[in-house]
């Protein structure tokens, strides 16, 4: 039975990495969403109905569970993605199709050699606190970066008192504490070359990554 619902999972996902390859269709994350769903949820389904003794009832209720629950995060997210690029100052990209990442450099939020924030950046932040609370179901990722102009030892810290820095104001502005975590990688991830400026901009930045539950 368990290759069985291996094979369900596989056919599944095959039909909709065909299924949703054009790149003009807007809802094409809430239909990979739903896809994915239905396809975890067949397999779950199909366990529970042959222990049920109704194998193929347990895979079609399974998967127009799976379906509903990963259409409806991708449309969330969708929308959410929408709602943060109205948002002045920032970068957002989509990673994954349950995750939205947020870009800020850290020349608009902080000093140089600071961990306080600038007080022209605070209406950014809370911007984002007010687009995090409409979307409770979520988790928020805060993680500092830095160039390699300093010790490793030096930007290491100062990645994660920036960072603490965003994840402290964001729970100030309303967001649900247990909901925010933040992290400091200091130089370890850059994200351009340290041998330019313009490099070593890119890599000075904080970026919140936004996942969603299953709720």
């Amino acid at each position: 039975m368990i290759r069985k619902a291996a094979a369900l999972l596989i056919a599944t996902l095959f039909a909709l990495a065909c299924a949703s390859s054009n790149p003009d269709d807007p809802n094409q994350k809430a239909k990979r969403g739903a896809g994915v769903g239905a396809a975890a949820g067949a397999v779950v389904g199909a366990i529970i109905g042959n222990q049920s003794g109704n194998p193929r009832t347990g895979a079609a209720v399974g998967a127009a569970i799976g379906a509903a629950a990963g259409g409806a995060i991708g449309h969330r997210m969708d929308q959410q993605q929408k709602e943060l690029q109205q948002i002045p100052g920032v970068e957002v990209t989509r990673p994954a199709e349950n995750e939205i990442a947020v870009q800020l450099t850290n020349d608009i939020l902080f000093d140089f050699n600071s961990a306080a924030l600038r007080t022209e950046s605070q209406q950014t932040l809370r911007d984002l606190a007010t687009n995090f609370q409409r979307y409770p179901d979520e988790t928020v990722s805060v993680e500092g970066h830095t160039d390699n102009v300093g010790s490793p030892e030096y930007n290491q810290g100062l990645s994660e008192r920036r960072a603490y820095s965003v994840r402290d104001y964001l729970a100030s502005q309303g967001v649900t504490p247990s909901r925010v975590s933040a992290i400091g990688y200091g130089e370890a991830r850059p994200k351009a070359s340290n041998d330019t400026p313009e490099g070593r901009q890119l890599n000075r930045r904080v970026e919140i990554h936004i996942r969603a539950t299953q709720s």
